[in-house]
């Protein structure tokens, strides 16, 4: 194990311990802003990839709608089966460095990802059936090797502080991360690539220029962050098997919980960003738009989310997010329901992806307090299978939004780079504004009745493991056991 020291000055390896236990202790404030990079870095490829890969393929690469919504469909719930493996292997690592268990993996697997990322965007001159098993083969490809990069990246946030706020503030940098990060993509991408002569060349070098700047900041947050909790892993060592990590994850109650409400969120989330560019181009008429849409929408967003530690600290997290998705709903069912219109649209989808991007950004809060109840509840603490199992939601939950979004393109009769019928146009905006709206008046009712882990209650339980104790006795180590 390693030592215990202080905080001010900590260096790798380093563990925060004090009498009055980590759940009180603070971490210095520009690790949590570092651990905010992570998702920064995150955005410019994955978000990327959500946003504008499905445009890429109907109308740079030529892949029918229908057949897009299947290469997103299948590819993410590959992907979902890969974080579960993803999480088993980086929980069984052993001979743990000064570096930590989770950032040197994290870092690894963010060059690797950057370079699918331009990949993903890349079509060499094939038949359309070589297409399509590029297409395939180059997404699951890039799948599995951000299963590696994000497991370990949200697993950190959990080994980095037990402190309530300190993870309110790490989920707030994250989100705004997260958010920042679809701000520079939304506002710039389509720009890039309208600088070069063919729409072919201009995506590939965008995804260049967007791939880089995600590793610098992946770079910052394995710099700026330590894994500071100690944490007994010797029970770890003598518990790998299956069905304990079966009784991991399926006797979580909280994380259950939170992987049911994914399903809506991101799923809303990921469908309005992938109809963006198709509403501003056909319902608004003009593509163009789509970079001041973005810049307002997720402009605003930002500043919300610097919101949620006052939000938190005033109503809680379970409110505070509770309260955003009713706003998010709202707003998006009147978006569909009024008339089309620039100024109405641009002021509600702000109202509604803002009132969205909060509890977004709480519920990696609420994952890390779940890794610390599944130690509690079952003595055994497997970080990066919890996490995988909570990001095995959000990968079905892209494909939801691929199936719907791609979907609804292939079922109203789109046809790329054309002028599009009145049913492919009301497809568009029901997908951009109404699926979003039902989904979170979902979330907020799984959040309301199934998520039993207060603030409160996460104190005692923190309070607990600081002090060797779990829910049916004590956790002994391997050293207390001799």
């Amino acid at each position: 194990m390693t030592e215990t020291s202080k905080v001010d000055g900590a260096v790798e390896g380093d563990v925060i311990n004090d009498e009055a236990g980590s759940v009180n202790k603070k971490i210095p404030l520009i690790q949590k802003i570092s651990y905010g990079f992570g998702d920064f870095g995150n955005g410019f490829m994955f978000d990327l990839g959500q946003a504008y890969l499905t445009k890429f393929y109907t109308d740079v690469a030529g892949i029918g709608a229908g057949a897009v919504a299947g290469i997103f469909g299948f590819t993410k719930i590959f992907d979902a089966f890969m974080d579960p493996i993803a999480g088993t292997v980086i929980d069984s690592r052993k001979n743990i460095g000064k570096r930590g268990k989770f950032r040197p993996v994290m870092m690894l697997c963010a060059m690797m990802l950057a370079v699918m990322t331009v990949v993903t965007f890349t079509m060499p001159d094939l038949s359309a059936g070589g297409k399509l098993v590029w297409a395939y083969a180059t997404y699951m490809i890039w799948g599995l090797i951000y299963s590696f990069t994000n497991d370990p990246y949200g697993s950190l946030a959990s080994v980095m502080s037990r402190n309530v706020e300190d993870r309110s503030l790490m989920s707030t940098t994250r989100q705004v991360g997260s958010v920042g990060a679809q701000l520079v993509t939304g506002i710039a991408f389509i720009p890039l690539v309208l600088l070069f002569p063919t729409e072919k060349q201009g995506y590939f070098f965008a995804s260049v220029v967007m791939a880089v700047i995600g590793v610098c900041g992946f770079a910052v947050c394995y710099l700026g962050t330590r894994e500071n909790v100690k944490v007994n892993r010797e029970v770890q060592k003598e518990k790998n098997g299956f069905k304990d990590y079966i009784k991991v994850v399926f006797t979580n109650g909280p994380l259950l919980a939170l992987i049911l409400m994914t399903l809506f969120t991101i799923s809303a989330m990921n469908t309005n960003n992938q109809m963006m560019v198709y509403f501003c181009q056909y319902d608004l008429g003009n593509i163009g738009l789509q970079p001041l849409v973005n810049g307002i929408m997720m402009g605003t967003s930002v500043v919300g989310v610097f919101m949620i530690p006052t939000l938190t600290k005033h109503f809680g997290k379970k409110r505070t997010a509770i309260a955003g998705f009713v706003v998010g709903a709202v707003a998006n069912i009147l978006n569909f329901v009024i008339p089309t219109n620039l100024w109405s649209f641009i002021i509600l989808v702000t109202i509604g992806y803002t009132g969205l991007a909060i509890p977004n950004g709480i519920t990696w809060a609420f994952v890390s307090d779940t890794i610390d109840y599944g130690e509690w509840h079952t003595g055994v603490r497997k970080e990066a299978t919890t996490y995988a199992a909570f990001n095995f939601s959000r990968k079905i939950a892209q494909s939801l939004a691929a199936i719907i979004s791609a979907g609804v393109l292939a079922v109203t009769g789109y046809v790329a780079n054309a002028k599009q019928s009145a049913q492919t146009l009301l497809g568009i905006k029901a997908a951009m504004t109404l699926y979003p709206g039902v989904a979170l008046i979902a979330a907020m009712l799984i959040l309301l009745f199934l998520y039993k882990l207060s603030d409160k209650e996460f104190k005692r339980i923190a309070n607990d493991l600081d002090h060797g104790r779990w829910q049916h006795g004590i956790i002994k180590s391997a050293k207390a056991a001799k």
